[in-house]
């Protein structure tokens, strides 16, 4: 069996390519930039209008640079799916001064762009480049998707899908879809017609960044000797918690990294593990929330991951730095291929 396993971070997009007929700590692994960092750099190299083809993808830096884009006196037009990667609803998109692009318009003068968190085309080049076997069994790709409802903010419905998720403990796998997305994650739809695209025919298996890296947490060597602990991804820009016990989350919380000091982090990893964190409490702190079934036995250790993972050293908590398969960096593919098992791939 031979997968191919991807992490779009905010910072890196971490890859490996596994085989179960070698070790786990022998499988290729690459770290390359987050496709929102050089498709900006290649907007900043590009002096005339633009047009943006292709998906929806992780946003990052690219509204920001197409605004200083735009300040040149360029235009800037983007079809409606890859607009949607500035925001959801396109009237937004033209009130910063971004054109929706009109069939009844020719913009033959344009650059070009395409948008898109993933091109397993340009990365077969690369494999190949180096005579490395590209074939898979399977695909499974992990993108930080809030979900969309025109109804609701970001931050409230993320957190109303977890807790209906989350209606009972289960394995941190089980936040995995195998060809059931649901519509409203927007990003993830995308990566499936991406893949689809590409004219491959494997149905991806699709995650939350966040979830597969508490997933890849949990088979770290030292967090499957515990049976009651908190797993944490500190992100560069949100910091997602889960307290397990038995295998199995028993709550959950997120917030912003940038809001987050060494005591309230504590405080809320303390308070989540005993089953007395509040939502309202996160929520108005500026996090996105906090949902919990029930309290842990203890916190035996804290398992973290994550570029701003340092905050946890500077707490009163035992931590251990996770290293599933020996390597810091793949801990989100780590617990892809681990998702997969859930569906008995």
């Amino acid at each position: 069996m031979r997968i191919l396993a991807i992490d779009v971070g905010t910072g890196t997009q971490d890859i490996m390519v596994y085989d179960d007929e070698k070790e786990l700590e022998n499988s290729i692994k690459i770290v390359l930039p987050s496709p929102h960092l050089y498709i900006s750099q290649q907007v900043r190299e590009i002096e005339n209008d633009l047009y943006f083809t292709g998906e929806i993808m992780g946003g990052g830096k690219i509204k920001k640079t197409l605004q200083e884009h735009m300040e040149k006196g360029y235009k800037v037009v983007m079809e409606e799916l890859p607009a949607k990667t500035i925001r959801d609803k396109l009237s937004q998109v033209e009130a910063i001064g971004i054109e929706i692009a009109s069939l009844d318009k020719e913009y033959k003068d344009f650059t070009k762009i395409a948008l898109g968190d993933i091109n397993i085309t340009k990365l077969s080049e690369f494999l190949l480049g180096y005579d490395l076997e590209f074939d898979f069994d399977e695909i499974a790709i992990a993108v930080q998707d809030h979900g969309y409802n025109e109804n609701m903010g970001d931050r409230d419905f993320r957190f109303e899908k977890f807790r209906e998720k989350l209606s009972e403990p289960i394995k941190p796998e089980e936040f995995a879809f195998k060809g059931n997305v649901p519509d409203y994650y927007t990003r993830m739809k995308a990566v499936e017609r991406s893949v689809e695209n590409e004219g491959i025919e494997i149905k991806p298996l699709l995650m939350d960044t966040k979830f597969a890296s508490i997933t890849g947490m949990c088979y770290d060597d030292d967090a499957e000797k515990l049976n009651s602990f908190i797993a944490i991804d500190i992100g560069n820009g949100h910091t997602t918690a889960a307290s397990i016990e038995n295998g199995k989350i028993q709550g959950i919380f997120e917030h912003h990294t940038s809001s987050l000091t060494p005591e309230s982090l504590e405080n809320y990893l303390k308070r989540l593990a005993e089953g007395i964190i509040t939502n309202e409490e996160v929520y108005n702190d500026h996090g996105h929330g906090a949902h919990v079934i029930n309290p842990i036995s203890k916190i035996e250790k804290v398992i973290v991951t994550g570029p701003k993972r340092e905050l946890i050293e500077k707490t009163n908590l035992d931590w251990h730095h996770a290293c599933p398969g020996g390597d810091v960096m793949m801990t989100g593919t780590v617990g892809l291929i681990k998702a997969l098992g859930e569906y008995n791939v």
